[in-house]
């Protein structure tokens, strides 16, 4: 009996060791799904609508905060956004991009509505006031701080950009620069339900 027992306890081994390897990510951005059960946000964008994640379901959402008075940073990620979505031809149209404002006391809608869509015209600026703000970055583990210059003030914040399933669910965190080739790769993944 104990043979038979060993034998069998064999045989699962050896058939455990048998099982398909799991393969490394898909993605080239960093999964980070596991960090959110549920992220939100209730902010208006620069045409006057209120706005919470829930309404782009059914497209990849492509996230990030930033400000439109920044020097480096906020406008070279939504050039490279503009790039991804040519990269991404007619699958651009099932792809929403959000820039939200850490700097609403400057970034006013009218200011909002002149710069986002300069990048590309299906890009939204989102903005609301500072209790909002803090929330939305709050829901994004995002960090900001207002730090005063000679000309007045700059806002320090978090980098990276965050892409969104179309079930509405964080998946991804792209770091600053993030080549536009890997970006639309991770971007048509999650389009095809990856």
């Amino acid at each position: 009996m104990w043979l038979r027992n060993l034998f069998l306890l064999l045989l699962v081994a050896l058939l455990a060791g048998c099982e398909k390897p799991k393969l490394p990510s898909p993605f080239h951005a960093s999964d980070i799904g596991a960090m959110f059960t549920e992220a939100d946000f209730r902010l208006t964008d620069h045409n006057g609508k209120t706005r919470a994640l829930a309404d782009f379901r059914g497209k990849t959402v492509v996230l990030f905060f930033g400000y439109t008075h920044c020097p480096d940073v906020c406008v070279t990620t939504l050039a490279d956004l503009a790039q991804v979505m040519q990269l991404l031809g007619k699958d651009a149209d099932k792809v929403q991009v959000l820039f939200i404002t850490v700097d609403p006391e400057r970034d006013k809608p009218e200011m909002l509505k002149q710069y986002v869509p300069a990048f590309h015209p299906s890009f939204l600026g989102l903005y609301g006031d500072a209790q909002a703000t803090a929330q939305a970055a709050k829901a994004f583990y995002v960090a900001y701080e207002k730090r005063p210059t000679a000309s007045g003030y700059n806002m320090d914040h978090s980098v990276g950009a965050f892409l969104v399933d179309p079930s509405g669910k964080v998946r991804l965190r792209a770091p600053l620069a993030q080549r536009t080739e890997w970006l639309a790769d991770d971007i048509r993944l999650l389009l095809g339900g990856a």
